[in-house]
């Protein structure tokens, strides 16, 4: 187990280096900064004077070997529009995009599990067949696409729902659905195609003769075997809503790391862009490691090699 959790531990540094590069060559492909924060009155020798003052005035390789220099000290850099530590700005928000990743996950898992498992179930040809039709959309629709949808409909013509902003639960109702569209009908194919798998093993045979009850087959042997599968598309998804939360955040203007990193690229905020990048990939990794580590509760058969 040690073993194990130790070469995962090197592939998430690995992982991090990798993405840590990504970032800080793309973001600096994007634009000057120095141009996004002077006006365009600035002359040469203040856009000369500010590259100075953030180190941007070195080669990029150097500016690298500084940057994982700061890192390993735990420091960032400074929010070049906010004037602040970059790591806590991202961190500050981090439990906004949590809030909204997890009741997003929450309901999408409430509604795919109890839904893959009657269509499973089900002998109707005609259910089977809305089934497929039904789980198709939620997947296919975009996601601004059905959030901007749901602010015209609850929003501006019912006035059930704000369209924007974090406040209270009622906020969070729009961004959530939206956003966990695209899980349910992801997770409930998904159990759906376990769950009917799982039917056909010998040992439902074998637990329905010895006299069990329908119900418990299900829960009790079929439901836990299909969950392996489910564990790791959930686990995945999780950290996708992460990231993926970006688009949700922007329509909604929910301010969450997704928002704040929309507005540091667009005003080429370069610390606070990496810190954010870093934060939902450490994150995503982590998930994973966790993921791989359920494996062997769920299932006995399935072991870590030491």
């Amino acid at each position: 187990m040690f073993k194990y959790l130790l070469q995962r531990l090197q592939q998430l540094i690995f992982v991090l280096v990798v993405v840590s590069i990504i970032a800080f060559v793309l973001i600096h492909l994007s634009g000057d900064p120095v141009r996004a924060l002077l006006p365009l009155s600035a002359t040469s020798e203040d856009m000369d004077n500010l590259r100075k003052q953030f180190g941007l005035d070195r080669p990029l390789p150097v500016q690298y070997v500084y940057f994982v220099g700061q890192l390993l000290r735990g420091d960032l850099g400074r929010s070049f529009k906010y004037r602040t530590d970059a790591l806590s700005l991202v961190v500050e928000r981090l439990p906004a995009t949590f809030t909204l990743a997890v009741t997003s996950l929450c309901l999408a898992i409430t509604i795919a599990i109890p839904l893959g498992m009657f269509w499973a179930t089900t002998k109707s040809s005609v259910l089977d067949f809305l089934a497929s039709l039904v789980l198709v959309l939620p997947i296919s629709v975009p996601e601004f696409w059905l959030g901007i949808t749901l602010i015209l409909v609850f929003a501006d013509r019912l006035r059930w729902l704000p369209p924007s902003g974090r406040g209270g639960w009622q906020h969070l109702v729009l961004p959530a659905i939206a956003l966990s569209a695209y899980p349910t009908g992801l997770i409930t194919r998904l159990v759906r195609a376990s769950v009917s798998e799982e039917l056909t093993q010998l040992y439902v045979v074998t637990a329905r003769s010895k006299g069990l009850a329908r119900r418990a087959v299900m829960l009790r042997h079929v439901l836990k075997n299909a969950l392996i599968p489910t564990v790791t598309v959930v686990g995945l998804q999780f950290g996708t809503l992460l990231g993926g939360a970006i688009v949700v955040e922007t329509v909604f203007a929910w301010p969450g790391v997704g928002w704040l990193m929309i507005q540091a690229i667009r005003g080429r905020d370069l610390p606070v862009v990496r810190a954010a990048v870093l934060i939902l990939a450490t994150c995503f990794v982590l998930i994973n490691l966790i993921v791989d580590i359920l494996y062997g509760f769920l299932d006995p058969r399935i072991r870590i090699s030491e």
